[in-house]
C-alpha cells in the first residue's frame, strides 16, 4: 500500500513539474497580424534556455531565408535557426538573454514567463521592459495515437 501512495504521488509530482516546464514545442502567433507562423522548440542545455525554429507555418515560407539578418545568420535558412540564446531562470521568469526577430533581422533583450501551463509570454524589448513587444506562444500538445 505505501509502496502504491509513494508511486502515485512521484507519477503527480513528474505530470505537474512537467506541465509547469516550458521546455517543449511552442506554437508563435504574430502580435500585429494575429497569423500563426511558426513551431519553435525550447530546449535547455546546462541550466540555459533556447529555442529554435522547427517549422514555418504560412504557405509559401516552409524555406524561407533570413535577409535581414546580419553576421552568422544572414541568408541562412529560418527553420533549425536559434531565435533565443541562453535564458537563465530568475525565479517564475527566464531572462538575461536576446531573441532575434527573423522579420527585422533586430535582436533584442528578453525574458519569458509561464502564464499558464500552456501559454508563454515572450516579452522583447530595448533598454527597459516597458519599451518592447509581447507575444503569447501556445504549447503544442501532442496528439495521442
Amino acid at each position: 500500500m505505501k509502496k502504491n501512495v509513494l508511486l502515485i504521488v512521484i507519477l503527480l509530482f513528474s505530470i505537474i513539474s512537467n506541465a509547469q516546464s516550458i521546455i517543449g514545442n511552442w506554437k508563435t502567433i504574430d502580435d500585429e497580424t494575429g497569423k500563426e507562423k511558426s513551431i519553435v522548440e525550447i530546449y535547455q542545455i546546462d541550466g540555459k534556455i533556447y529555442a529554435k525554429i522547427d517549422r514555418l507555418l504560412e504557405k509559401g515560407e516552409e524555406n524561407k531565408i533570413c535577409e535581414n539578418c546580419k553576421g552568422a545568420n544572414k541568408n541562412k535558412p529560418l527553420k533549425g535557426m536559434i531565435i533565443i540564446n541562453g535564458l537563465t531562470k530568475d525565479g517564475d521568469e527566464w531572462n538575461d538573454a536576446k531573441i532575434l526577430d527573423p522579420k527585422t533581422g533586430k535582436e533584442y533583450k528578453c525574458y519569458i514567463t509561464l502564464e499558464e501551463p500552456n501559454k508563454l509570454k515572450v516579452r522583447g524589448y530595448l533598454g527597459f521592459a516597458l519599451l518592447g513587444r509581447t507575444q503569447y506562444w501556445h504549447r503544442v500538445v501532442e496528439k495521442k495515437s
